[in-house]
């Protein structure tokens, strides 16, 4: 069993001073929280700021929360929706054209249960290009997401997937390959 007397966080574990780490806070809960919906290249300006690496056009809504932003990478138009968490302990990437709809947790970070002093770790998440994690999706520590996958809503992924396939449940299971749908030449199916 743990004794969390004897807790503490490895040195550099934040990847920034304990002033930074608190400098960002502050601006989180502000200046990037307090924003207008529609100022999105406010809020990717802040992360930028911050050292996150942001691309074009990316869409971030103001009520998610980013626990280091220097430890995060969002794609070419990638979407991060409201309430999502992205407590990046560990590095965080998601591909350009993804999306990541409300209240979905990346959690790079956890505990290990069988140390006296219940040690904490981090992993990276890799969500690839053109995918799609429906709303609240739990994304454990170390997974990776191949491109164009869908996760269904309310699912739990423990374990990295494939590319173009559909998965949900708790855990997350593959069930069936994604399909690109072509549009008829004149646009209607």
């Amino acid at each position: 069993m743990q004794d969390l007397n004897g807790f503490s966080v490895p040195k550099k574990f934040r990847g920034a001073s304990a002033l930074k780490v608190q400098l960002w806070w502050a601006v989180q809960a502000t200046l990037f929280n307090g924003s207008p919906q529609v100022m999105y290249r406010w809020r990717a300006f802040l992360l930028r700021l911050f050292g996150a690496k942001i691309g074009k056009d990316v869409v971030i809504r103001p009520s998610v929360k980013i626990t280091y932003p220097w430890k995060v990478t969002l794609g070419d138009y990638a979407w991060v929706g409201d309430n999502v968490v992205l407590y990046s302990l560990g590095e965080i990437t998601i591909g350009a054209n993804s999306v990541i709809s409300q209240k979905s947790y990346l959690c790079t970070g956890s505990h290990d249960y069988a140390s006296t002093h219940f040690d904490i770790h981090a992993s990276p998440i890799v969500i690839g290009e053109k995918c799609w994690l429906a709303t609240d999706v739990f994304v454990a520590p170390g997974v990776i997401i191949g491109d164009g996958t869908v996760i269904g809503a309310r699912s739990s992924v423990f374990k990295s997937l494939p590319a173009n396939v559909i998965c949900c449940g708790n855990p997350a299971m593959v069930t069936r390959e994604r399909v690109n749908k072509k549009l008829h030449p004149t646009g209607i199916n």
